[in-house]
């Protein structure tokens, strides 16, 4: 037993000391520009932390609807299994690299008659017994070339790679309840502005009709004030219906129905203006974002992974050594099996070394290259996508507070025409088209407006996500690389 014993830890302490076939890891370098297209002083200033999300989303609000879908969304949820799955997966993993040891215990009775045996001793029948009790570890592998401790790093880069992957869907999904929201609120503002400008129309076609009726007016200018309102009465069921869909949007984000309170408090969101806007976050160097976003963090850890795959497809050329051994004791009487003197013990180690597979090791370690290759694309064109949403959010920033200020500019001059068009038609002077006119275009230039508005709110929106912001410092984080030492 001592014997059985210190081979097998003899063996652990051989296997934990053993290099890997790993080739050294070098990240690849940004396949972007060092600065933004141009940006600002205050675009390249140093990036600050922005994993707190409260402190980007001021709104009380929208804070609760973004913990509430934090909690309950299902996407979230799933990719939390998918996540404790990986983790699993890297233990399993693991986990050969140590000896199992198993227990066992069994009986051997068997009958025979002395005929069979051709013994003159008796016709009858006898027995023999045979009784073991013992240990012993089944086809543990000696990771001498790393096959085992490679494969086990690729399981935990997987890990984190989809560790990272959870952090990115979380930041899709608050920033995607924080758009819905915002959406909700528009369509809300556009209902509310078509029921005042429809309500208007009716009161105007009212008073049209009335002028008809005493001869003043005619028929042109009945049809003329009778179109305007049907087509705000149109206008206002689509603001409706894409106020009612944002809703059901928020509520399939969120993953549960919202409260009374809750409700009565998005509700009281008449306009955009009603949100606590967004406060203006630095956007650092494009080099930030390999270290804050967590896409661009989950592509390299698959790169790490399919690097790592590299050492465990090189292993395959070596030898394998592997160790079956027991240890225990057997007797044929059950009373005297734990006695002195009724030890037994078998090891049988084993070495397997491939001399013809016909090109399969090969393929297999061409394919783990390409894999790498594939991964190393597929990471550089994630930096790629994180760097073009970035600089478009940051264009958007600028260029949509100067529309939206133009457009509010724009709403002034069509309501000053409005009422100019309205105090003449009033007193005789000009037909009720001119009125329409100005009506009609003061009405595009507020539904323009909150259109804007909307733009800029949701570009800032993305500009936060698209910068790394809001995930969560709960992510694991990644140890020291366990394997440092490599050949080839």
């Amino acid at each position: 037993m001592r014997v059985v014993m210190r081979n097998a830890v003899g063996a652990v302490a051989l296997a934990l000391s053993g290099c890997t076939m790993i080739p050294n890891y070098h990240r690849p370098a940004a396949p972007v520009a060092a600065t933004w297209p141009g940006a600002s002083g205050t675009d390249a200033a140093a990036a600050a932390d922005m994993r707190d999300w409260t402190t980007f989303y001021r709104d009380p609000l929208m804070q609760r609807l973004i913990a509430l879908a934090l909690e309950n969304n299902r996407d979230l949820r799933i990719a939390r299994q998918q996540v404790s799955a990986a983790s699993a997966q890297f233990d399993i993993e693991n986990a050969a690299l140590f000896p199992m040891l198993n227990g066992s215990a069994g009986a051997n009775i068997q009958k025979e008659y002395s005929k069979i045996l051709s013994l003159a001793t008796t016709d009858g029948p006898f027995y023999t017994r045979q009784y073991a009790v013992g240990f012993g570890l089944s086809a543990y592998e000696v990771d001498l070339w790393g096959r085992i401790r490679s494969a086990s790093q690729s399981a935990f880069d997987r890990y984190m790679a989809d560790a990272f992957s959870r952090e990115s869907m979380r930041l899709s999904v608050i920033a995607g309840v924080a758009s819905s929201m915002l959406s909700w609120v528009a369509n809300n503002e556009a209902t509310l502005v078509t029921q005042h400008v429809l309500e208007s129309r009716r009161n105007t076609y009212d008073l049209v009709r009335q002028t008809v009726a005493r001869g003043t007016g005619t028929q042109l200018d009945l049809a003329q004030a009778e179109a305007p309102v049907h087509e705000a009465e149109a206008n206002l069921q689509v603001y409706i219906r894409q106020r009612a869909e944002a809703f059901d949007q928020l509520t399939l984000l969120i993953g549960t129905p919202l409260d009374a309170s809750t409700t009565q408090a998005l509700q009281a969101k008449t306009k955009l203006g009603d949100v606590v806007d967004f406060p203006n976050v630095p956007a650092g160097l494009p080099s930030d974002l390999i270290g804050r976003r967590p896409d661009i963090l989950s592509a390299e850890d698959t790169l790490r992974s399919a690097n790592d795959d590299i050492g465990a497809a090189r292993a395959e050329f070596f030898p394998k050594i592997q160790i079956t051994a027991t240890n225990g004791t057997a007797s044929n009487n059950i009373t005297r099996l734990f006695q002195s003197g009724m030890g037994a013990w078998n090891v049988a180690p084993q070495i397997t070394l491939p001399l013809f597979d016909a090109g399969r090791l090969t393929a297999a370690l061409k394919q783990a290259k390409a894999r790498k290759q594939e991964e190393i694309a597929r990471y550089e064109k994630t930096i790629q996508t994180a760097f073009k949403e970035v600089a478009d959010a940051l264009v958007g920033r600028d260029t949509y507070r100067l529309q939206l200020e133009a457009q509010d500019n724009l709403i002034a001059a069509n309501a000053r025409q409005y009422s100019l068009a309205r105090q003449r038609f009033d007193a005789g002077y000009d037909p009720y088209l001119d009125t329409l006119v100005a009506q009609r275009s003061l009405y595009e230039a507020q539904l323009g407006g909150i259109t804007a508005r909307l733009q800029m709110m949701s570009n800032s929106v993305t500009l936060y996500k698209a910068l790394g912001g809001g995930w969560s410092a709960a992510t694991p984080k990644r140890p020291p690389t366990p394997i440092d030492e490599r050949i080839f």
